[in-house]
This record gives C-alpha cells, structure tokens and sequence, in this order.
C-alpha cells in the first residue's frame, strides 16, 4: 500500500453542508499547497470537514449501482441476475472487481475511501499546533473530530476485514507505508484509545447549523458498537464472558446519559430532520425519484424501473404475532397462514409492503398480472415484496414530490439492544436485559408484548437476534451481525424462500410460501465471517499484506 492518497494541494470545493457563505463565495477550482491552508483556520477547518466524506453513509451501496449489504444477508434478495448480485449470491467477492466491472463498494471501495479519510485525519492531526486558530472552530473540536473519524473508519475496516495496518500519521508521497497487518485486538485497542481523546474534546450538542457533526455521545455509542463487536463469537472465540461485560458497560453509559429517547413513532425514524432517537445522522436531503428509488426500491406499479429490493420470506417471518408477541411458528401464536399480514409486528407494516398492503391511495398488487408483479416478472419482486422503510410514500410514477431518506450512524433502540446483547451474554436474562430489550418493544407505535419470564441465556439470545433484525431491518446492521455472530452457513445459505400469491375470482387470494430459483440461493462458507483483503492490495504490498483465510 503506497502513500498514493497524499493530499499536497487541494481544491477548495469539500462539499460539508456547514460551510459559510465567505467560503462557498470563494472560487471552487483553486488549488492550494499545505501551507497557505493550514495558515488558515478557516481553510484547515474545511480540509478536516472533507473526512466526514469519506465515511459509509448510504444503504444501497454493495455495488455502484445495484445491490445492498441486505441483499447479501437473508434481508432481501434481487431479480436481476447480472454479475453484481451472481458474485454476491455465490461468495465469490473477488470475480467481480477483477472483471473490470464495478467494484463491489462493500469491499474495494471501503477500503480505499477508509484509507484515503484516514490519511486526512492524520494530516490534519499532524497540523493541529500550526493553524492559527482564532477560536471559530474550536480547535478542541476539530481534534475530537478527527480521532472520532479515524476511529470510525477504523471499525469499519476491521468488521469487515479484521485486523488490518494501522497508519497512524501522516507520510510522505515518497514513503512506502507497505505495512503488515495488525491484529483485530491491536486495532480495537487503537480506535478506542482514539475514541478516548474524541469523547474529551467532542462537544455534547451543536447549533442546528452543525447538526450532524460527531458528538461526545456519538463517541460513546461507536464505542458501543466497537466492543459489541469485539465480544462476539467471530473475535471472541473462547466466549470470554469479561468482553462482554465490558461491552455492556459501554452502552450503560449512553444510557446513563439519559440524554436520549425513543422517538414515538417507528414508520418515519428515517425520514425526519431531527429526533430524540438519533445520536448521530447524515440527514441526506430530499432525493429525486431516480437511481436509487427507481432502480432499487419502487414497484412498476409505481414508475420504478426495476425494483429489485426485494424483501425474503425469510425475513418476514421473523415478525411475530402483535396478540401474543409469540414468533408465527410457536404453538398459540395466532398466525394463519392464509391470511399472513394479519396481526403482525406494527414494525412489519412501516418496513414491509405486501399483497394488498394499502399504499398510495390504493392496494399493492402481487399476483401474476397485478400492478406491482408485472406477470411473473421476477426483475421486478422476486419475492412478492417490497422495501416500505426505504421507500417514502410521496413517490410515485407522476409526482415530483421528494422526502428525506437519512442514513442513521446510531440511534438509540441500537444502544439498548447492544446492551441487552450483551449483558445477556455477560451475566444472562436478568432483569436489566428484560428491561432494555421490553423498552425497544413498548415504543408507543409499535407496543410489542414484553418478552415472557423465565427465558435460559439461549432463548434470550435467539429473541435479541430476532429483535434486531426487526428493528434495524434494511438500517445497515444485519448482514455485520450474521457475519459477527459466525451464523451465515445455517441463516444466508438456508434455502431462500418468497411468497406465492394467487388472485381467486372471488377477489380473495391465496399465499403459498415458495423456494426461489437457484440464482436466488445464497452461499455462505466458514471462511466469510470475513471479506477478502483486495487483491490489488496484496499483489502491491510485496508480499507483506497476508490475505484473510480462505480467500
């Protein structure tokens, strides 16, 4: 890995939404040395606010221009049988950006772009005690950002590869950082000593102006996450209950805030601008209805194009029955399997549309024939469904009208699962984990039964996990937990299933749940707890770089 990212000049045109109206008056193609910007406060300030671009901060994002982390897990599955989602279904990772196709961004491109804001932070790190600064921004801040960033790209890079090399300054274009890779323990270890100097110099709020900036609590919560992480079976494989305590201890902190809250409403987490919920958010702005809608997301019934995010049968049994709060297959759940979308989970109707679901002044349409279904066209729903959460209603196939689709980095239902994950883990079902997990379920919209008494450490596993997956579905964590849990040869490689519907002519339907083709399998071996380290990388590393096992 050369130091091929260095950044000797710069073209002032960064792009952060809390720029001024002074900078974005300046010429946007000037190219500035180092010195001239970090004689400016106001200059360096914009070159540290470049590395929040470079963090993970969209859904659909497994390849350029098809194809999510969900699609990779038993979420979702897609129709379109091109190469991105062949080489996805089939594991075989390194094909596709070795075909000069796009990258898969999972895994090329997280790579280079966590790199390339790495690099940022450790040079404006390394510039802190030469910029004169004036007090606006507080130097302090731009610090605890900077750590909180490199922390942040660091946990990216480790969940999906595991240990990786620590560049922790800035070098020269002429230096070789050909580097070997350190251990999964000595990057946790890094990124929580970052985490550390964020969290003293992160302030706990900012002026609406700089919502969406990295706080003391978002600190706090990536610790979370990290250690939750550092706990689980793929990087704690004697079950050393202490990680776990120690990791349940990080998310009772955020708790102990008690600065954040569950947003009453469960159908619209992502689309408001602001939250008692949300710890740190990119509100991504209203979008227009293409690419990422069209494409990924909207029914033909609709105006999309393909609409090839296609919820699994899988997926949609893991919401339980709303009555009796049992799963659909437990004996007295109340579910019928020809009447399947009656009674569920409230969280089932805001993130899932189904046969019949009502949706934009009239009734979704899956049979064969049907609006949404398009004769058994399976590029359009392979499954029978459709992603509600990610799919705002105002979008239709004549409207103009956009809404906001935010990517959420951690909110709060997040942190009190990690906590029951992880005490539960620690010390087992005690009353603290009832809690925590029976206050994800009462959130007014949805008012879930609490979980029933007496469950063992196992049956409380298997509810968090199925707790979870509700309620992040489609948020960017499900794929990272199989992959953490090491549960993906018996959860993504099971056989995949979706719904047949059938339209009676009497006006009622009839569901039968079905196998999905064979190029909608799923494989998943021992060895994909982990991505492969691109080979690029490898091949220019002299032999330094050792690939992940398996690959």
């Amino acid at each position: 890995m050369k130091a091929k990212y260095i950044l000797p000049l710069i073209t002032l045109w960064l792009g952060f939404t809390s720029c001024n109206d002074d900078f974005l008056d300046r010429a946007p193609n000037v190219n500035l040395s180092d010195d001239e910007i970090f004689a400016d406060p106001l200059l360096a300030s914009r070159f540290a606010d470049n590395a929040y671009n470079h963090l993970i901060d969209d859904y659909a994002r497994f390849n350029s221009h098809r194809g999510t982390t969900s699609q990779a897990s038993d979420e979702a599955v897609s129709g379109n049988n091109d190469v991105s989602v062949r080489t996805l279904n089939l594991g075989t990772y390194h094909d596709h950006y070795e075909r000069g196709g796009a990258p898969l961004n999972d895994i090329r491109d997280v790579w280079n772009r966590a790199y390339s804001g790495i690099r940022i932070t450790n040079v404006m790190l390394s510039k802190m005690n030469t910029v004169p600064w004036t007090g606006n921004p507080a130097p302090g801040r731009v610090k605890g950002e900077m750590h909180f960033i490199r922390a942040f790209l660091y946990f990216e890079l480790a969940k999906r590869f595991g240990g990786v090399p620590i560049i922790e300054r800035a070098y020269d274009v002429n230096e070789s950082i050909d580097i070997p890779r350190s251990s999964y323990e000595e990057v946790v270890n890094f990124i929580l000593a970052d985490l550390k100097e964020a969290e003293v110099n992160l302030p706990e709020d900012y002026p609406i102006s700089d919502y969406g900036r990295a706080t003391q609590g978002a600190a706090m919560a990536l610790k979370s996450r990290v250690l939750l992480y550092a706990a689980s079976p793929l990087h704690n494989p004697t079950n050393n209950t202490a990680k776990w305590a120690t990791a349940a201890a990080a998310a009772k902190a955020v708790i102990d805030l008690e600065k954040y809250s569950l947003q009453s409403t469960y159908g619209n987490l992502l689309n408001v601008n602001q939250s008692p919920e949300y710890i740190m958010t990119k509100v991504r702005g209203p979008r227009s209805r293409t690419g990422y809608l069209i494409d990924f997301l909207m029914s033909p019934g609709s105006g999309g194009a393909q609409g090839q995010y296609n919820p699994t049968q899988n997926h949609v049994d893991l919401y339980e029955m709303r009555a009796t709060g049992k799963p659909i297959l437990e004996s007295g759940s109340g579910y019928d399997p020809q009447k399947p979308y009656e009674g569920r989970d409230p969280r089932f109707y805001d993130n899932i549309l189904y046969n019949d679901a009502p949706w934009q002044g009239r009734k979704m349409e899956m049979w064969d024939g049907g609006r949404d279904y398009r004769d058994g066209n399976a590029t359009y729903t392979a499954t029978r469904y459709y992603v509600k959460k990610l799919w705002p209603e105002v979008y239709t196939s004549t409207s103009t009208q956009t809404a906001l689709v935010n990517f959420v980095f951690f909110r709060y239902a997040e942190i009190l699962l990690n906590y029951a994950e992880a005490q539960n883990e620690a010390v087992g079902p005690d009353a603290s984990v009832y809690a925590s997990i029976n206050q994800v379920r009462a959130r007014p919209s949805v008012s879930m039964p609490p979980l029933p008494e007496g469950l063992t450490k196992e049956q409380m596993r298997a509810r968090i996990r199925n707790e979870r997956a509700v309620e992040l579905a489609f948020e960017d964590h499900r794929w990272y937990d199989i992959m953490r849990w090491k549960v993906g040869p018996e959860v993504v490689a099971q056989p995949m299933y979706g719904m047949n519907v059938v339209r009676n002519a009497n006006g009622t339907f009839t569901y039968n749940r079905v196998l999905l083709p064979q190029n909608m399998q799923k494989v998943y071996l021992d060895y994909m707890h982990l991505y492969p380290i691109p080979r690029s990388e490898v091949y220019k590393s002299n032999g330094i770089l050792q690939q992940n096992p398996g690959w």
